[in-house]
């Protein structure tokens, strides 16, 4: 909204192709938004980037959008707001109600995939935090505009599901245990409840594997829109719909049209080297089977082919070296816009120690099981809180902890209160209500609360969801030290102003929970 206008304003005296940012500083000493477009610019203007940054900064302070504009170190301009702008901000904001609506998808189809877990087992803590990361993600790119399909593809096929068949078969004691098969309870309990499949089935491990991940897949299904509340719009199979529908035959046409495969050791071999991959990659080993990189390939294609040219990928934490392939075929196949997020680990902490997760092994924390023991609310705030390329660690302990320490609780009360203020007063309309009569202490409330636009955007572009989660907080925060400053409820003329900012901010506060999939009490 407001960074928005400050952008169009430097866009009239910078070059048409210049790349800059405008953002929030840190620290309100530096302004309500700062600039590096002078240093950018520096060298096509033949000056030096502070000398510059003066220049703009006197043709930028004759908009009425601007209180007042410093320059900063080497060229940074920071910018101050005018109370009225900030004022007619908000009272537009106001006035639309809910979350800003942002143009930025113009209807084009973007497709994320997510969660993806092959049907060997119950969902991982690794399977929950890709699942609520695509699923906000989803959300966001849906309300700036695009055309979302939320997907799970579904490996029901190939190795793995040969190794679950063995899995079953050593489990009942019919051949030799190994060290690769799937270990755990419920490798177990499966077997026991299935004598006449594994004895029907006993010599097809295939057959008998896809049984098994027929089961694993419901109880999938069941964790993530029962339990997790993580939503798809198609669950593509690999064996039914990749394979079956000859997409896998599709792909591998389109890159010999294209020149792009080679034989070599009796196997056939794509160009990935010519996409930046590391090395060639195998379609078809020497003994005849498609590998699984040429599935993936189908599946590409076949998404390009119904109107996806843009494109999610969110991969566990162990698939770093997936990558470069998938990025080389993404575009070989016309993808024109790939984008790969591979999530780091999670760590469920209790006394101290850790609880080892590891599907093979069967010592894993189930990610149901987590939500069980902590709620749903807590999972998808500590799950959604920090970056995905860093490493969580969520102390059981402190998640369900129900004071101001724990973030979840303190937002969600933030909620509450402003919910009963509210309640103990009449709120007035926003027509009643004057742009010009708003207060230092409301400025900077209303500042913080229009932040939202940016941050929506900023989701939007780099796909970082903690920012939400972030600010949220910092919303909770500045409502918290607004309602401790400030007299609201009894405060004369003041008072029908104050309301309709707390009601405002309740709005929003609301709105964003829900876009999280975290509930917001209206009493605590």
């Amino acid at each position: 909204m407001i960074r928005g206008g400050i952008i169009k304003e430097i866009k009239k005296i910078a070059p048409k192709d210049a790349k800059f940012s405008v953002s929030r500083p840190e620290r309100p000493a530096f302004g309500d938004y700062s600039s590096n477009v002078a240093m950018v610019v520096a060298k096509k203007f033949g000056k030096n980037s502070r000398e510059l940054a003066e220049d703009f900064k006197e043709k930028l302070g004759k908009s009425k959008l601007f209180e007042r504009i410093d320059v900063a170190g080497p060229g940074f301009l920071n910018f101050w707001i005018s109370p009225e702008v900030v004022g007619e901000g908000f009272l537009e904001f106001a006035r639309a109600k809910g979350l800003p609506k942002f143009n930025i998808g113009k209807n084009k189809k973007i497709q994320v995939e997510y969660v993806s877990a092959n049907p060997t087992g119950p969902l991982t803590l690794a399977n929950g935090r890709g699942g609520f990361l695509g699923d906000i993600l989803s959300s966001v790119l849906a309300l700036v505009g695009f055309k979302v399909e939320r997907e799970y593809y579904i490996n029901d096929t190939g190795k793995q599901i040969i190794t679950l068949g063995k899995s079953m078969l050593a489990s009942a004691g019919l051949i030799p245990d190994e060290e690769t098969f799937y270990k755990g309870g419920y490798i177990k309990d499966w077997a026991k409840k299935n004598k006449a499949k594994i004895k029907k089935l006993g010599k097809d491990p295939l057959k008998l594997g896809q049984e098994a991940a027929k089961d694993f897949l419901k109880s999938i299904k069941n964790t993530l829109k029962s339990i997790a509340k993580i939503k798809f719009d198609r669950w593509t199979s690999e064996d039914k719909y990749i394979h079956k529908k000859n997409w896998i035959k599709k792909a591998q046409a389109l890159f010999e049209k294209k020149n792009m495969v080679y034989e070599k050791d009796g196997a056939t071999w794509l160009k990935t080297t010519d996409f930046a991959d590391d090395k060639d990659r195998v379609l078809i080993t020497s003994d005849g089977y498609p590998t699984y990189f040429l599935a993936d390939a189908g599946h590409y294609f076949e998404s390009v082919v119904r109107g996806f040219k843009k494109k999610i990928n969110i991969l566990g934490p162990d698939h770093y070296g997936y990558v470069a392939r998938i990025q080389a075929v993404a575009e070989i196949v016309g993808m024109e816009d790939s984008e790969i997020i591979v999530t780091q680990t999670v760590r469920l902490m209790k006394g101290g120690e850790e609880f080892k997760m590891s599907k093979r092994k069967g010592t894993f924390v189930a990610f149901e099981e987590l939500i069980d023991e902590i709620g749903l609310d807590a999972a998808r705030w500590f799950f959604l809180g920090r970056s995905s390329d860093t490493h969580i660690d969520i102390d059981l302990e402190f998640a369900k902890k129900q004071s101001a320490e724990n973030p979840v609780y303190y937002v969600q009360y933030a909620h509450a209160r402003m919910s009963g203020i509210l309640r103990k007063a009449q709120v007035h309309s926003v027509k009643r209500l004057a742009f010009g009569g708003f207060k230092k202490d409301e400025l900077k409330f209303i500042k913080k609360l229009l932040e939202v636009s940016d941050v929506l955007e900023d989701v939007a572009r780099d796909y970082q969801a903690h920012r939400l989660t972030a600010y949220v907080y910092e919303l909770a925060q500045a409502f918290s030290a607004f309602y401790r400053d400030v007299k609201v409820l009894d405060s004369g003329s003041d008072e029908p102003r104050r309301l309709f900012i707390i009601k405002s901010a309740k709005n929003t506060l609301g709105s964003l929970l829900k876009l999280l999939g975290i509930s917001a009490p209206e009493r605590m």
